[in-house]
């Protein structure tokens, strides 16, 4: 029976596509070393932070303590303690704003914010996805008063006014120290909508803030949990931001993260699939932002992701407060975000680095969006996989027929190598003589791995970041943006409930045996081990393994797509193989171009005077 083999080249291309793979799912797991770095970063961080508490504590002339709003007492104490703030009435209660797409709820106290909740989307186990709530988000002013207090917003009890602008719905939030002097935080919500115009302003407080001690605006939220996999859904939840007019930047998503950054236009808290964003009409002069990795391990118990934090400076204009602002809360979809094109806010999404993220926002996801327009979700996958793989298919004939040709001239190389096995040199110059001579390229194998890279990366990136794949169901996955869970257990079993879960899903399996039977193909199963070169045998079984165990808790959609992918490749090497591949013309068309004068090049002639002038000074120190 005819032995099938891989020319190493194409092995080589082979292992780098793969090793793209494993890039990918490396890169976010940090190493012991970079974990104790970080732990020890952490904790100088913790203690800058406590010193800096202890500083502000001593500088504090009143904080506002917690009250019972029932006893008299109690609030006259308070009234006190904030000084002229105390002006407001203190009161519990909260306004609601809500749209077709947001319910948010907004609190006296602080006048922040305390509850978002999308109105048209739920979580994995059918509950309303929630961006704020529970107390999960805190936002607010810390500024000290010309009487040497140091005050907080939320804090601070703030009179709500609600009217209407046109069909807009206007709430006034009002922290007074007079009838016509106060904080004002004024929200501004437009029908089906999700970004909400917010100004903080004051009036009449010139003078009262100490212009000489920072003014800084602090706004903390941890993400909540929306996902099946929590450390899937934390992969991809991470802290952007536009700076510098225009560019893109992230925290760490795999640990904690701090960074100072200039000129900042808006800040993301993204949580993969939702993201709550903080913009402004005019840059952020300076921001410290910080993030802190809250997942270690895939726990169903675990119910937030990350926990984000900024805290910027804000500059007094006359004496007052003055910012126009905007929040949104909503999902992390291109359809919706390109929408606000004067923050650029679609740049929230992640797609990826260079051309590998071009192709995917601006071929993929477009062409995906048209697919599924008409088609359903899982469908759409399949038939674009389909018309990409045929797309590529004179890249995988190249592929095959630089197999052809390499398998054509084995029996001259074995022979060379035979002639000239006690020097290396002089067999690599025959070899390469060879090859030219037959029209042959040793690296033809390895191009089209190298053509089809930014296609393959792309569309690795394309699943992890396509809102329109969240909960579409396909035959018997529930959720391709999720895994396809076919059997699940409860009990955390150490090494493999850290790698592979608690559960076993079925498309990863498929996708693994489809290129397990892909390699069979293209190296056979009785080949020989070369000295320094690897196991191909161990190689075709590692591969399909560590798909099977480090796609098992991504998305089902991209185990579909590797899945009718290597169907497809395997469809279309059968046919090459069989209908169009013709070994004895192949061997024919070498022997004629071996029979054609060939003409070096400059670089193909001075390589070879170098490797005679190697060899002959080999030759020479044997004497």
């Amino acid at each position: 029976m005819e032995e099938k083999k891989l020319d190493i080249n194409s092995i080589i291309g082979f292992v780098i596509i793969f090793g793209l793979i494993m890039l990918m799912l490396y890169q976010n797991q940090p190493t012991p070393e970079q974990l104790a770095a970080e732990k020890a970063k952490q904790e100088q961080v913790d203690a800058q932070k406590a010193s800096e508490q202890n500083t502000v504590q001593q500088n504090t002339v009143a904080e506002a303590p917690q009250i019972n709003l029932q006893d008299s007492t109690a609030v006259a104490n308070y009234k006190s303690n904030i000084g002229a703030f105390g002006f407001t009435t203190p009161s519990e209660a909260t306004t609601k704003l809500e749209n077709e797409l947001v319910y948010l709820e907004i609190s006296n106290k602080g006048g922040q914010i305390i509850e978002a909740r999308m109105k048209q989307f739920h979580t994995y186990d059918s509950i309303p996805v929630y961006l704020v709530k529970d107390g999960n988000a805190h936002f607010g002013l810390n500024f000290s008063t010309s009487d040497n207090r140091v005050l907080s917003t939320k804090d601070l009890y703030f009179e709500p006014s609600l009217s209407q602008n046109g069909k807009n719905q206007v709430l006034s939030m009002k922290a007074k120290i007079a009838a016509d002097k106060f904080l004002e935080y004024r929200y501004e919500m437009k029908p089906n909508e999700y970004l909400l115009d917010f100004t903080v302003r004051s009036q009449g407080l010139n003078g009262m803030i100490n212009a000489s001690q920072p003014i800084k605006l602090e706004w903390e939220l941890k993400g909540i949990r929306h996902n099946k996999s929590v450390k899937y859904e934390n992969r991809y939840t991470e802290m952007m931001y536009n700076y510098e007019d225009g560019k893109i930047d992230y925290l760490s998503a795999a640990s904690s993260d701090e960074e100072i950054e200039e000129d900042v236009q808006w800040l993301s808290y993204k949580q993969h699939f939702f993201t709550s964003i903080l913009a402004t009409k005019k840059n952020f002069k300076t921001v410290d932002i910080s993030s802190e990795n809250l997942v270690e391990d895939e726990n169903k118990a675990v119910k937030f992701t990350k926990n984000f934090g900024a805290s910027i400076p804000l500059a007094l204009e006359g004496g007052e407060i003055s910012e126009n602002l905007n929040w949104y809360y909503g999902p992390t979809d291109v359809e919706v975000l390109k929408k606000y094109e004067e923050y650029g806010l679609d740049d929230t999404i992640y797609f990826g680095w260079g051309i590998f993220g071009w192709i995917n926002r601006y071929v993929f996801t477009p062409f995906y969006s048209f697919l599924s327009s008409f088609l359903p979700y899982g469908i759409a996958i399949v038939i674009m996989t389909i018309l990409v793989r045929l797309a590529m298919s004179p890249v995988t004939y190249k592929s095959y027929l630089s197999q052809a040709k390499m398998k054509v001239l084995k029996p001259e190389i074995s022979e060379l190598g035979e002639k000239y096995k006690d020097n290396a040199m002089k067999k690599q110059q025959e070899t390469m003589k060879l090859y030219g001579k037959a029209g042959v390229s040793p690296m033809s194998g390895c191009l089209p791995a190298f053509i089809q890279m930014p296609i393959f990366y792309a569309l690795f990136m394309f699943f992890p970041t396509s809102f329109a794949l969240r909960q579409q169901p396909f035959l018997w996955a529930d959720d391709l943006s999720s895994y396809d869970s076919i059997f699940e257990w409860t009990t955390q079993i150490p090494v493999i409930s850290t790698f592979y879960g608690n559960h076993i899903a079925l498309f990863p399996i498929l996708a693994s045996i489809a290129i397990f039977f892909y390699m069979m193909m293209t190296t056979g199963q009785n080949m020989p081990s070369q000295p320094g070169m690897p196991n191909m045998k161990f190689i075709m079984y590692l591969m399909p393994f560590m798909m099977l165990i480090f796609f098992n808790n991504y998305a089902s959609g991209l185990s579909l797509y590797y899945f009718v992918s290597n169907l497809i490749t395997i469809g279309i090497m059968m046919v090459i193989k069989n209908f169009i591949i013709d070994n004895d013309k192949i061997h024919s068309q070498i022997q004629e171009n071996k029979k054609k004068p060939k003409k070096e090049n400059k670089f193909q002639k001075k390589m070879r005077e170098m490797m005679e002038q190697a060899d002959e000074q080999k030759k020479a120190g044997k004497r």
